[in-house]
Formats: C-alpha cells, sequence, structure tokens
C-alpha cells in the first residue's frame, strides 16, 4: 500500500502532479442506483479551484471534471467510477530555480529522503492540487449521504488575530458564502485585510476551520482503531498544510473537570440526547446521534516572498526567494477540502455500519 488510497470500503484512490498533464480518481465501492448531479459536483470543485479573487493564487485553472467510468443514464453502475481534471495553467518555468534547492518548511527535502528523486514542478505530488479530486470524490461522497439527510458545512472560524467569538449555535450558515467563507461578515472583512496586508509584505497566514456534520444516526464507527474521530482525525490531517485536530472540546477538555466536562443524557421525545456535545458527537468512537464538531488548525503557506535560508540538494547553505503564483493563506480555499474528506469519512462509516447488524 503506497498511501494513494483512502476508506475501506468507500474507496478513493488518487493520481496525478501539480504540473502533470492531468489529476484524477477512481472511487470504489459507491452504491448502485444512486442519481447524481453532475452539475453539484463542478459547484464544489469550483468552491475550491485557484484564482477565485485577489487574494488566493492566481493559477487559472477550470477545474473541469470528465468521468469516464461507473455512471450511466445518470446513475451510478457499482463498478468504479473514474474520472479526471486537466492541468491547463502550469507554469513549470516559475520552478526551475529551486530544482536544486530545498524549500523551507515545503516536502522537497522529505521526498528527495524518502524517492531519491522528486517532482520540483509545483511540488508534484505533494502539492495541494491533488485535493481537487478529493473535493470531486466527497461530492459524490455528499450526494449519497444526502439519502440519509446528513449534511456537511465547514467555514472559516479564525485566520491568524481574527476569530469568532459566537458560539456556533449563534451563527447563520445558511448565508450564502463570502469570499473568506466565514459566516461572520465584520469578521470576515477583517480577515481579508489580514491577508491582504500578509500577501503585499510577501508573507502568508494560517487559520482555522470548523466543521459541523448533522444527523449522523447513533452508531457509526468502529471500536479501537477505527473510531470515528480516529478516521476522521486521520483524513484531515491528511490535507496540505493541517498541523492540528480537534473534536469537541478538543484540548480545552484537559483544563476542564469531569463534573463540568460529561454530557449528561436526557430524553427528547423518542430520541436520546446530551444536554451538552464537549463529546463533539462522537463517545467511545462510535457516534452518538449528536452533531459531530470537529477543528483543523492550518499552517501558514509556506511559499513566501521573502528571502530565507536553505540548503541544496548538495548539501550547501544557501538563501531562496520564492517566486510564482502562491496563496497567502489558503485556508478559504480549503473549506470544501474539509467538507470533502469529512463525507468520504462518514459515507465509509455508513457502508461499514450496514454490515454490522442482522
Amino acid at each position: 500500500m503506497a498511501g494513494n488510497t483512502f476508506g475501506k470500503i468507500f474507496q478513493l484512490s488518487t493520481y496525478g502532479e501539480s504540473h502533470g498533464t492531468a489529476i484524477g480518481g477512481i472511487i470504489d465501492g459507491c452504491p448502485a442506483g444512486l442519481n447524481l448531479d453532475l452539475e453539484k459536483i463542478q459547484k464544489e470543485l469550483d468552491r475550491r479551484r485557484p484564482g477565485q479573487s485577489d487574494i488566493t493564487t492566481q493559477r487559472s485553472e477550470s477545474d473541469t471534471v470528465t468521468f469516464l467510468s461507473g455512471i450511466f443514464e445518470g446513475k451510478t453502475t457499482g463498478t468504479p467510477i473514474a474520472f479526471q481534471i486537466p492541468n491547463k495553467d502550469q507554469i513549470s518555468k516559475d520552478y526551475s530555480a529551486i530544482k536544486d534547492v530545498y524549500r523551507p518548511s515545503h516536502a522537497d527535502f522529505a521526498y528527495d529522503a524518502k524517492y531519491g528523486h522528486r517532482d520540483y514542478r509545483g511540488g508534484g505530488r505533494s502539492s495541494a492540487r491533488e485535493t481537487a479530486v478529493r473535493v470531486a470524490a466527497g461530492a459524490v461522497a455528499k450526494q449519497f449521504l444526502a439519502l440519509s439527510e446528513i449534511k456537511i458545512k465547514a467555514f472559516v472560524s479564525c485566520i491568524a488575530e481574527a476569530e469568532l467569538s459566537e458560539g456556533i449555535e449563534n451563527l447563520d450558515l445558511s448565508a450564502p458564502e463570502n469570499e473568506i467563507r466565514c459566516p461572520d461578515p465584520i469578521v470576515a472583512s477583517q480577515m481579508r485585510k489580514l491577508i491582504e496586508e500578509a500577501r503585499d509584505s510577501g508573507d502568508s497566514l494560517g487559520g482555522i476551520i470548523t466543521c459541523i456534520i448533522e444527523n449522523v444516526p447513533a452508531g457509526l464507527g468502529e471500536p479501537v482503531f477505527d473510531k470515528l474521530h480516529a478516521n476522521l482525525g486521520k483524513a484531515m490531517l491528511s490535507i496540505n498544510a493541517v498541523k492540528g485536530f480537534e473534536i469537541g472540546s478538543g484540548f480545552a477538555a484537559a483544563k476542564m473537570r469531569g463534573s463540568e466536562h460529561n454530557d449528561s443524557f436526557v430524553k427528547s421525545g423518542s430520541k436520546t440526547i446530551t444536554k451538552t456535545n464537549y463529546s463533539g458527537g462522537v463517545q467511545g468512537g462510535i457516534s452518538n446521534g449528536m452533531n459531530i464538531v470537529f477543528r483543523i488548525a492550518f499552517k501558514p503557506v509556506a511559499s513566501i516572498g521573502k528571502s530565507q535560508d536553505t540548503v541544496n540538494n548538495k548539501g550547501e547553505e544557501t538563501n531562496i526567494k520564492i517566486e510564482g503564483r502562491h496563496d497567502p493563506c489558503v485556508v478559504p480555499r480549503a473549506v470544501p477540502i474539509v467538507e470533502a474528506m469529512a463525507a468520504l469519512v462518514i459515507a465509509d462509516h455508513s457502508l461499514i455500519n450496514r454490515s454490522t447488524k442482522v
């Protein structure tokens, strides 16, 4: 296993590099008979694509997806769903100056150490360009989950020092997305200003995305090694630039007493719910029917326009000033990626769960 396949039943394998001819994927295990809305899939890709505004990379890709198999008369056939997204606007010469130099906090050195050979054009396979494939597959998973009325919504809750102070229950997540993908327009404006300042100074910013999954039934997740929150954590940490994952109360739980952290059970009609949701919708690695809530921390983008110290592939000390087109902050464009990976996890566990009861 070379690490290019995700999932156990609802599986995604991806291929391609940043500056290759195309990127693409194969979805295996998607049930037959699912009516697929291809326009919805393309809209998800449009949310992630580069060149959306003046605060994203100016690489201009339409990210138009073409499905090659597994769909007939608008429905999935149960066979592998293959799809491809062309690369149209790669400018490989932008990277010729760094082919022998390791960019700080990039995968350049690590890839050389592992393989002894690397595609330096845009980072090759290590590029976030690969995540477009995940978004397409996640859009298919979302449509499968919609049959069970499961909804996934992510949003930007922090960029640098600009952070939402409102609790989730007070946010209007039904409003149209702005370019920052922060549901509070005032905070979104503050975030945009910070991104502009970082861009203009040749620097970059990190931030946090919050994700909420609604209507997940109790019982999803497997004991010990395939706990639901463990697989969500793996999915999120597989996204480029992610440095942290926390579910429910997360690291704040370390400062709480059990008497305040425990989620008391109560009866609501025919359902058993909890008064609070410090567990984030998962207990013992299995969903409890409450909303699944988690947060993901993204580091500042590694490609910056400032001069930095580094070494080349001969071990000689040098410095580097990275040219080319890069996001000053990747967080807004990462929102659909987070949703996609969450959808792949929940879809996979939904299918696994079908095999656990008589």
